[in-house]
């Protein structure tokens, strides 16, 4: 039910009220910041994910203070039980001893730019041994690598077409930030409702294989600002279904590249490694260029990633967030094929051998930051040490800590389910019965009882950092929080 709904009963608005107040008392300095700033700052971050004005008064985001282990304090000197992590960024805890020493070990070495630095050699040797990957270069963010990875595709094949599957995030670049149109989506929901229902399948028979046939994988921009043609060389499909298997082998000579989020961050709990397995296939086949957008899954299953976890080898993969150590560092890995596109190719000193490969464009002042650098070569070096028992501990504890929510749910009745890959979770929304407005709330909740995590999320990470008093902490925060939005009938 939205707040928006003038029908709202008492009991929702009593229990809206008595959540802002708490909001409000315990952060008046996170408020007065954002308020003072906002003529200055145009900063997403002050609306979570969108305006609401029913939430407007307490539409501002936490302004941290200082953090350390599993926990952040912001400038009203709450103390907060960190799952938001960096977005994921930091696998080991806010500012673990190793990382720091990398960059207090670099700092005095200086931060020298435009020079060629020995970590760049060393970081791509480490990167291409943990993941399988024959070259590697270096960028600063995930749309950077998102959108080279893209360039390369397109260079090496000589198509223009890219696919993407729905529910995907691929970064803000204009190609990927696009959407099915409203009529695909159409198509594919009364598809769905047709083959649920037997008795329906009879009497549509006649028509089902119209509404396949005509299924129209062209997108439109999903933001303003980016022009229709762009859109146009980029197709949307459904993620998991083998009918897009189909529209690929339809579109085989246009397309440059597969682009997909093999564990998406907005629908986690689709992990369909047949599929995936059959799109290997298929993209092989046509000569498509794979490219696996782990910024999320990569090093977080396991040092190969999601790639390892579901027994494929992507033709590029793009890294980012846990590689750099809390700084901005992406990475873009790949068969030499397609990587020699971005200097060649190998050749030697002292004999006739040249760059064999015609290059693509690709540059970037601080591609090779060497605190970056630093900070990655201390990542990798600690993953290789500490082995693949790192990874099994903490994902063995947040599954875990998923059972114990989902029984948690199971026993007071309430229609939401949790789901995980590696010490990634979140509330499984295809298998949950829960609005938008609901998780919002849900959000500030947590907040009021100490847990960060951004406005709107549905999850978040443990951390090597967390304890288990920590992790008792947050399944009581979300079992009391939710049980409180299900009494004002906010909820099941």
């Amino acid at each position: 039910m939205s707040l928006k709904n003038p029908e709202k009963n008492d009991l929702q608005q009593q229990h809206l009220t008595a959540l802002m107040e708490t909001y409000l008392r315990r952060t008046p300095n996170s408020k007065r910041l954002a308020q003072e700033y906002r003529p200055i700052l145009a900063d997403k971050s002050s609306i979570g994910f969108s305006f609401s004005q029913p939430l407007k008064e307490i539409c501002y985001p936490i302004v941290s203070e200082h953090s350390s282990g599993s926990r952040l304090w912001d400038i009203d000197n709450n103390e907060y039980i960190d799952i938001l992590m960096g977005l994921g960024i930091n696998l080991f805890g806010h500012n673990p001893d190793f990382i720091q020493k990398a960059i207090v070990e670099q700092l005095e070495l200086g931060i020298h730019i435009g020079t060629q630095t020995r970590l760049a050699g060393e970081v791509a040797a480490l990167v291409s041994e943990m993941t399988g990957m024959e070259r590697v270069t270096f960028s600063n963010t995930g749309t950077e690598a998102i959108m080279t990875a893209i360039r390369i595709a397109r260079a090496a094949t000589n198509r223009d077409k890219v696919v993407i599957f729905t529910n995907s995030y691929h970064g803000h670049s204009d190609a990927t930030l696009v959407r099915a149109t409203l009529t695909e989506y159409a198509k594919k929901a009364i598809i769905r409702v047709i083959e649920r229902k037997s008795w329906l399948k009879n009497l549509t028979r006649p028509f089902q294989s119209i509404l396949k046939s005509n299924l129209n994988p062209t997108a439109v921009p999903g933001a303003l600002g980016i022009p229709a043609n762009i859109a146009q060389n980029t197709l949307v499909l459904d993620y998991g279904n083998d009918q897009s298997l189909e529209a690929i082998a339809t579109y085989r000579d246009k397309i440059a590249a597969v682009l997909v989020e093999p564990v998406q961050s907005r629908c986690p709990e689709l992990q369909p490694k047949e599929f995936l397995q059959k799109l290997r296939q298929i993209t092989q086949e046509y000569g498509i260029v794979l490219i696996f957008d782990e910024m999320v899954t990569g090093f977080r299953i396991g040092s190969g990633g999601a790639q390892a976890w579901f027994d494929i080898q992507a033709d590029i993969a793009t890294y980012s967030k846990i590689i750099g150590g809390g700084l901005p560092m992406s990475i873009i890995a790949g068969k030499a094929q397609y990587m020699d596109r971005i200097d060649g190719g190998f050749w030697n000193f002292e004999d006739q051998s040249v760059p064999s490969v015609t290059t693509t464009f690709f540059a970037g002042t601080f591609c090779k930051h060497p605190l970056s650098l630093a900070t990655a070569k201390a990542v990798l070096e600690h993953l290789k040490q500490q082995g693949v028992t790192f990874y099994e501990q903490l994902n063995q504890r947040t599954i875990q800590l998923v059972q114990r929510l989902n029984n948690a749910m199971e026993r007071a009745d309430v229609p939401i389910r949790f789901t995980h890959f590696g010490s990634f979770f979140a509330i499984a929304a295809s298998q949950s019965v829960i609005s938008p407005m609901a998780i919002t709330l849900l959000s500030y909740h947590l907040l009021n009882r100490g847990i960060h995590l951004r406005i709107g999320d549905k999850g978040g990470f443990l951390s090597a950092a967390h304890s288990e008093k920590d992790i008792e902490y947050i399944i009581q925060s979300f079992q009391d929080s939710i049980k409180e939005l299900k009494m004002a009938g906010l909820i099941g």
